[in-house]
């Protein structure tokens, strides 16, 4: 049986998509393990129970729009401290790279480093055909459970932003000591 060429186009864009870009509200979050550009590694399953996690994807260190973004984290880091989250950028580059990127900026959070593109395929931000990630954050529950995920991220005020969807998704504050 011979398909209509329109109808084998459609199937083959949806076999051929990832199921990674896919991925809801409400699933599970693909587990990591990976090196911050503090040396330290970063595992998802570690969090689990304790912390939620916010992972905000970038598309390239020492870019204009990749040093916003991460600059504006580390502006409104007042803000999110405040917050019980552990909050990471993460890219597709080195993490000598994003050691020095870091280092550059001031950062006072880790960037996660995935040259291999396991994680960030995974995660739907990498595809065939796009080999840099998508500006993409994801919202990770203390289950594992995705709470939510921005794909259309401002980098200007994106520190704020952040904040004010952990606010949003009444992610728990920390207790004062």
């Amino acid at each position: 049986m011979k398909l209509p060429l329109g109808l084998a186009c459609l199937f083959l864009m949806i076999a051929s998509s990832p199921a990674a870009e896919t991925l809801a509200v409400g699933d599970t979050a693909p587990d990591f393990s990976l090196q911050g550009s503090d040396g330290k590694t970063y595992a998802l399953k570690d969090f689990k129970d304790n912390q939620v996690v916010v992972v905000a994807w970038f598309p390239k260190a020492f870019t204009g729009g990749c040093t916003k973004q991460c600059e504006s984290l580390r502006e409104s880091s007042a803000l999110l401290k405040g917050f019980d989250v552990a909050y990471f950028t993460a890219s597709c580059d080195q993490a000598e790279d994003n050691k020095k990127f870091a280092e550059q900026l001031g950062l006072d959070y880790p960037i996660l480093s995935d040259p291999e593109k396991t994680t960030a395929k995974a995660y739907g931000v990498v595809t065939d055909e796009r080999p840099y990630p998508h500006r993409w954050t994801f919202y990770i529950g203390k289950d594992g459970k995705i709470l939510y995920i921005d794909r259309k991220v401002d980098v200007k005020t994106y520190g704020e932003i952040v904040a004010e969807k952990l606010t949003e998704l009444k992610v728990a504050k920390k207790k004062a000591d």
